[in-house]
């Protein structure tokens, strides 16, 4: 075999085999829930592409949640909160009826530290952005969020600004679902889009 043959036939099998560390897929395909499972009574459906939730009838808490399990990720995702817009993501979460144990980026009107980290049934807040950083937070628009899950070392942004920056060890031990929830007491509605994940 000619010598250039030789080393074009090596790079074309290193290149076969080699899979990517980190690569990017989108785990909502703005056509249908397909890959989630809700739990509650309130409302989730598809429209105009976007994810939606909404109160419903009863006005409990409601998840929707992955039925893959994430440990170590980066999520990226676009939220728009009409009418009141109490929400969150929930990360290494477990979750049965509606009940779910595990750690939430919050998504809450201005005021309401939204990118903080609470513990469902467990610490409550563990970690709150300082007020001054809520200006990033855009009622009514869309926003961007990331949440960065490594180990236990979680990080946060709200429109490129940084939220929060925390190391817990009992996060890091955690394992489970990416979930998203709506809160109770009626009147919410927010809007999910562009929800993109690196496992890493």
């Amino acid at each position: 075999m000619p010598r250039i043959g030789f080393f074009t036939a090596l790079l074309l099998l290193v290149a076969a085999t080699c899979v990517p560390e980190e690569e990017e897929r989108h785990i909502f395909n703005g056509e249908n829930l397909d890959g989630w499972t809700v739990h509650g009574t309130e409302l989730w459906y598809v429209e105009d592409g976007e994810l939606v939730c909404e109160s419903g009838p009863d006005a409990q808490y409601g998840y929707l949640r992955t039925d893959r399990t994430y440990d170590d990720f980066e999520l990226t995702l676009e939220f728009k909160q009409e009418a009141d817009g109490n929400s969150g993501v929930f990360f290494r979460s477990t979750i049965e009826g509606v009940r779910i144990s595990g750690w939430q980026a919050e998504v809450a009107p201005s005021g309401l530290y939204s990118g903080g980290i609470y513990e469902s049934y467990g610490r409550g807040w563990l970690i709150k952005p300082d007020l001054e950083l809520d200006s990033a937070l855009r009622m009514g628009e869309w926003n961007e969020m990331k949440i960065r899950a490594e180990g236990g070392r979680i990080t946060t942004w709200i429109n490129e600004t940084q939220m929060i920056d925390l190391e817990d060890e009992q996060i890091g031990e955690g394992q489970g679902h990416i979930a998203l929830q709506i809160h109770d007491g009626g009147g919410i509605k927010v809007r999910w889009r562009n929800l993109r994940l690196i496992e890493l």
